[in-house]
């Protein structure tokens, strides 16, 4: 009986000593498998990239004609026919409306007949003045007679000469009653219809001249020293991967009383036929020569008595510590002007207690 109490407490003890070898086993097993799913420390990055110090800025503008103008007959009377409609080209001398041209033609021929008539008494005065001369010759005429005659001459040749301009004149009046482009361009509005009674000067028809284009934007004060010297580009809402150099040309004496903003004017010398009058284009504004930056979180400069530098991370998880030339120093970030490459991964937390030995894994990243 004691024989088999002593064999039955040693299987119990072998057992235990089994079961304790396979637990130590199934540790190391798994401690192996934790090691390979966790390859390193968990780190948070941001990517840098630069741009220029001072950020761009940008404001939506209107495609504009560099020259439009408001055309309008040089006589007054009633429209007959407008012959031109909104978004029709036209060419230098078409005709683009005319008015009633009865007035006119009666004006001129008013004209002409008094042109006549002071052809007759010229006539007539100048053969007077001629006998008044041969009978003064003779003794015949007194010198009251012979004044009296070549004063009536006068007068006669400058009724004649008035007589001539007024024919001129009216011819001219006759032709106004057409309405002509001055030059090749597209018409963008039309503000009379026939049968309306229009004064001379009147806006009849607006033309947009074909030529230059030019952006139309509001830019505020404090930005007018960079439109004046910075550098400017203009995109289109219908086409924004393309980009066209824009150069002021002119900007408003005064600021606008609601919005305080000065209306420029940027000429558009390489627009091509895909820039089209009256589409939305978006004015960028950059200095001329400022420097490439980038900004980063303060968190990630690492600097213990030597330069300052970022931890950076590259494909393979390792890091490396690499100085940079800190530009300024800002409430949240610190801005560096060089010393990491663009779109480079750098830790942003935890800098002081990581080890370069160490590899590290991205857990998360920041645009900056």
């Amino acid at each position: 009986m004691f024989v088999r109490s002593i064999l039955s407490g040693y299987s119990r003890l072998l057992a235990g000593i089994s079961l304790a070898f396979l637990a130590i086993a199934l540790t190391g097993c798994d401690d192996t498998v934790a090691q390979k799913a966790t390859p390193g420390r968990p780190v948070l990055v941001a990517s840098v990239h630069y741009e220029a110090e001072s950020p761009e800025r940008s404001f939506v503008g209107t495609i504009r004609p560099r020259i439009e103008a408001d055309m309008g007959f040089r006589v007054p009377g009633k429209v007959a026919k407008r012959l031109v409609e909104v978004g029709q080209t036209v060419d230098l001398g078409q005709p683009l409306a005319t008015l009633d041209e009865i007035d006119l033609k009666l004006q001129a021929e008013q004209a002409e007949a008094e042109f006549r008539a002071a052809t007759g008494v010229l006539a007539q005065a100048g053969a007077a003045e001629q006998r008044a001369k041969d009978l003064r010759a003779k003794g015949w005429a007194t010198d009251a007679q012979l004044d009296q005659a070549k004063a009536a001459g006068d007068e006669a040749r400058a009724r004649l000469n008035r007589a001539e301009r007024s024919v001129d004149l009216t011819r001219n009046s006759l032709s106004y009653a057409t309405l002509e482009a001055d030059s090749r361009g597209v018409v963008t509005a039309t503000l009379i219809e026939p049968g309306q009674v229009v004064a001379s000067g009147q806006t009849a028809i607006r033309v947009a001249r074909f030529g230059e284009k030019e952006a139309v934007v509001a830019v505020p004060e404090t930005l007018l020293g960079r439109a004046k010297d910075g550098v400017a580009t203009v995109t289109l809402w219908s086409e924004p991967d393309k980009k066209y150099a824009a150069k002021l040309r002119e900007v408003a004496p005064s600021a606008d009383p609601a919005t305080r903003t000065y209306l420029a004017k940027f000429s558009l010398p390489g627009a091509d036929d895909r820039v089209s009058l009256g589409m939305t284009a978006t004015l960028t504004l950059a200095d001329p020569a400022t420097e490439r930056v980038a900004r980063l979180p303060l968190s990630a400069l690492f600097s213990e008595g030597g330069d300052p530098s970022f931890y950076v991370v590259d494909d393979k998880g390792e890091v490396a510590l690499k100085p940079v030339a800190v530009k300024s120093y800002e409430s949240n970030d610190v801005v560096i002007s060089g010393g990491v490459d663009e779109g480079a991964q750098v830790v942003t937390l935890g800098v002081q207690k990581l080890d370069p030995a160490q590899k590290v894994r991205v857990v998360s990243s920041l645009s900056f």
